[in-house]
């Protein structure tokens, strides 16, 4: 049968996907998926992961990602067999470029003698040409039109849906969605830490990450003090999480968000720079509700299914945004604009340059109406989650 899109269009026959399911490719041992960025990256990729491990039971995944998604999916039951960690290279891994490190990585790679090689990073501009030199059999993935071509390609158009974008992209290999979202499982080991580190028992325990790589994506801290201190007021346990950076941010939150519970059996504290990622999991696998911007942790707390209320500029939840309501509430800033020189901020990347204001673009969300799905997610998640 022949591979041209054409043909592969016309055949499409396997199932119902987001876009074309096309037909699987014959004797698939070995896939390589190439999946750099952050932690949500790596969970925007996860049902697409899920879905070639079903359409291929028997071949063995390869994800070519960073150091932290090797550190989260080690050990963890799921799709992936082993990652392999990307050399910094232009647009695929931003860094200080070793030309032999990066030599070595493509011959051992190419040693393997992947099957598959499938894209989901970005247009392709740079992750095409890094992709064809795996040397695999077939090659799947997204395409701006000034990207090189792969054997079966998806137009880029930078507003999708992430995890629907993987989907169709995999959907070019024959492989049908198992799930729309990330599901990710936590170890034992994983929820007895999150129990210990947070102490959670019969209150109900809020979890916030006020992070955000972005700054324009993070929400006042004022506002996030707000809703802990309601929270706490409430009788929630209330604990801040983050990286190293976001330490001072979550300890300026804890300060404001006592002084306004004013009350002695108010229990918020701060976790921030003190979790491994193994830890961090355990502790957002055993909350209620946690309520963040949109940043890797929320992501990765939909991931463990827990319940979520996330602050998103109205681009960002396009791509980035749950897609149930159910356990996952989402509080819309519609700003199009720069506050601070009014350049528009819906085009990106090749259409338009960043400009080099941080104000918030989510500022005007109010903390009540966060509040309100946080109580509502604490009143009935746990009938849901049978807890």
């Amino acid at each position: 049968m022949s591979n041209s899109p054409a043909a592969n269009l016309q055949s499409a026959a396997m199932g119902t996907g987001i876009g074309p399911v096309l037909d699987r490719f014959q004797d698939v041992e070995r896939i390589a998926v190439l999946r750099g960025g952050g932690l949500g990256d790596l969970l925007f990729a996860y049902p697409a992961l899920s879905a070639l491990a079903a359409a291929y039971p028997d071949a063995s995944i390869t994800l070519l990602g960073l150091p932290l998604h090797a550190e989260l999916l080690r050990h963890r039951p799921g799709p992936v067999a082993e990652v392999e960690v990307l050399p910094f290279a232009s647009g695929v891994r931003p860094g200080p470029e070793d030309g032999t490190a990066t030599a070595n990585f493509f011959a051992d790679m190419r040693s393997r003698h992947f099957d598959l090689a499938v894209q989901i990073h970005g247009g392709g501009r740079n992750s095409n040409p890094f992709l064809l030199k795996l040397g695999a059999r077939h090659t799947v993935g997204t395409r701006t039109p000034d990207a090189v071509a792969l054997e079966r390609t998806l137009p880029y158009i930078y507003y999708q849906n992430e995890f629907l974008r993987s989907l169709e992209v995999v959907g070019l290999a024959g492989a049908a969605p198992v799930s729309l979202e990330p599901r990710l499982i936590v170890t034992p080991e994983e929820t007895a830490a999150g129990l210990h580190l947070t102490g959670a028992g019969t209150r109900p325990l809020l979890v916030i990450h006020p992070g955000a790589t972005d700054p324009r994506r993070r929400w006042p801290a004022s506002s996030f003090a707000v809703v802990a201190a309601r929270a706490a007021r409430d009788g929630s346990d209330v604990v801040l999480v983050g990286d190293d950076g976001d330490a001072p941010l979550a300890a300026e939150i804890v300060r404001m968000a006592q002084a306004e519970a004013a009350s002695e059996g108010a229990r918020i504290r701060s976790l921030a720079g003190r979790l491994s990622l193994s830890e961090l999991t355990g502790v957002l696998s055993v909350a209620t509700v946690v309520v963040g911007n949109d940043s890797g942790p929320r992501h990765l707390a939909q991931a463990v299914g827990t319940p979520t209320v996330g602050i998103y500029w109205v681009g960002n939840v396009i791509n980035a945004g749950a897609l149930g309501r159910m356990l996952h509430r989402v509080h819309l800033a519609w700003t199009t604009q720069c506050v601070e020189c009014g350049v528009d901020v819906t085009q990106v990347g090749w259409t338009a340059e960043r400009c080099e204001h941080d104000d918030s673009h989510v500022q005007q969300i109010q903390p009540d109406a966060v509040y309100d799905d946080v109580r509502d997610l604490t009143a009935t998640t746990p009938l849901l989650r049978g807890r």
